[in-house]
């Protein structure tokens, strides 16, 4: 592509040398540009009106010391984030993640992600993501408790329920949502339930929001296959990571007819060949809070591969469902010689451009992490509108859920077809999220 002023090559080294050292934004930057030159020539008001270089550009970013006192009473600092990345269809919507490895450059690159990933659910809100290179693990509900009480003592400036909307991510379950709500709550004098997403159903809370992510980036997988004459069922499935996203996609999948034979967590691979026990990990994972390497004391006929690669695990399909760039084109490789048919994404960005190209040289289906993994956003979308109607009913259905990812597929494959790339969930699911933010962009004026 020749790089002059208005093509997106162009624009993209322009937002790249104004952000220097963030390459997880960067590459999310180049997946989403490279695919939207056709929607720019078709539609040329978007480049007429710098669209893309605005939609590029985060509304807000926010950086924070975030003091605390540890067990032993020493003081430890951590840095605190929030990205309010675009608010064209509604307020700031996305998770906060607790991890070492979290940096400003993770918090846009996220947030960025957000962006189509929200417009796709048809729902109103915005984008954003936050968080703290905190790292959970091995911390006592005490210090988690104070870290919490800290970070929120200043985030609370910046959120509200028709502002900012945070939820849960990496390092962020039900246990920090509670220490998080409650000093917000304690702090502002408020019972605002609607300031935060993926709390207990006990306290403004959806019973579906914890399963949402992993179920929806089942029932698309489901859609994919169906448009391709197959379906999950007898299917051999891996699933990457042992978090709230994996385990609920284990579940889902499982229920679907498939066989679950392996799952992961940052030390190594778990491989039962007789099917993961999904019970079994969720009492090894949110009972006893154990590494998954302790499935073996419920059943000692599976197998724990220190520091393995679960993308060796021949498997008809893939579900990465862990972090970011976990699966390379190596990976793709070795998953597309063992026979798999379709890797759907239930994490943000899990692979990297090269796999995704090995996927679609190969006629893999590949399901975006910002149309897969939708179902958990458009969940928390619902929680917000139960949060402000103040209703006593917080039971959304899965029904609903599986409607929700059924829409995003059907338009994922529409706008792939309108623009002569059927089957291209990537392209699909890019313009299609692009539009609707941009068509709102547009009616706004130049803000």
């Amino acid at each position: 592509m020749t790089s002059t002023p208005q093509t997106t090559a162009y624009i993209y080294q322009q937002i790249v040398d104004r952000n220097p050292g963030e390459p997880e934004f960067h590459q999310a930057l180049h997946e989403v540009l490279e695919t939207l030159a056709p929607v720019l020539d078709k539609h040329p008001r978007y480049r007429e009106e710098k669209i893309l270089e605005r939609l590029c550009e985060p509304e807000r970013q926010i950086i924070f010391r975030v003091p605390w006192v540890d067990d032993q009473g020493q003081i430890q600092i951590n840095r605190g984030y929030r990205v309010g990345f675009n608010s064209a269809l509604g307020p700031y919507k996305g998770g906060l993640r607790f991890h070492p490895s979290v940096t400003l450059g993770t918090m846009k690159f996220l947030a960025f992600e957000q962006t189509f990933k929200n417009a796709l659910t048809g729902l109103p809100i915005g984008s954003g993501k936050g968080g703290a290179d905190f790292d959970p693990k091995g911390k006592s509900d005490n210090e988690i408790m104070r870290f919490c009480q800290s970070f929120m003592t200043e985030l609370y400036r910046h959120i509200g329920e028709i502002t900012d909307v945070p939820a849960g991510d990496i390092g962020v379950g039900s246990r920090e949502i509670g220490y998080l709500f409650g000093q917000y709550k304690r702090i502002t004098n408020r019972y605002e339930s609607g300031v935060l997403t993926g709390k207990s159903p006990n306290w403004g809370g959806t019973l579906i929001r914890k399963k949402a992510t992993g179920y929806g980036a089942v029932f698309f997988a489901e859609e994919m296959l169906a448009a391709n004459n197959n379906s999950l069922t007898d299917k051999t499935c891996v699933v990457s990571g042992s978090g709230n996203v994996a385990i609920y996609a284990m579940e889902k999948l499982q229920a679907s007819g498939a066989k679950v034979i392996a799952c992961s967590d940052s030390n190594g691979v778990l491989f039962d060949k007789n099917g993961i026990d999904v019970d079994a990990v969720i009492q090894v994972k949110e009972v006893e809070r154990q590494r998954i390497k302790a499935y073996l004391e419920h059943h000692p006929e599976a197998e724990y591969f220190e520091n393995g690669n679960i993308w060796d695990i021949a498997c008809d399909v893939a579900f990465p469902c862990a972090t970011q760039n976990e699966l390379k084109d190596k990976d793709a490789q070795t998953l597309i010689d063992n026979g798999c048919i379709a890797v759907c994404e239930g994490a943000n960005m899990p692979c990297t451009e090269k796999a995704v190209a090995l996927f679609h040289q190969h006629k893999v289906a590949f399901g975006p992490g910002k149309a897969a993994n939708a179902g958990g956003v458009a969940a928390s979308a619902l929680e917000m509108q139960h949060n402000a109607t103040h209703s006593s009913s917080y039971d959304y259905s899965e029904e609903h859920l599986h409607e929700i990812m059924i829409n995003i597929h059907r338009n994922c494959c529409q706008t792939a077809e309108e623009f002569d790339q059927p089957g291209n969930y990537v392209v699909g699911a890019n313009i299609a999220g692009f539009r609707r933010v941009a068509d709102a962009m547009l009616a706004f004026g130049v803000i």
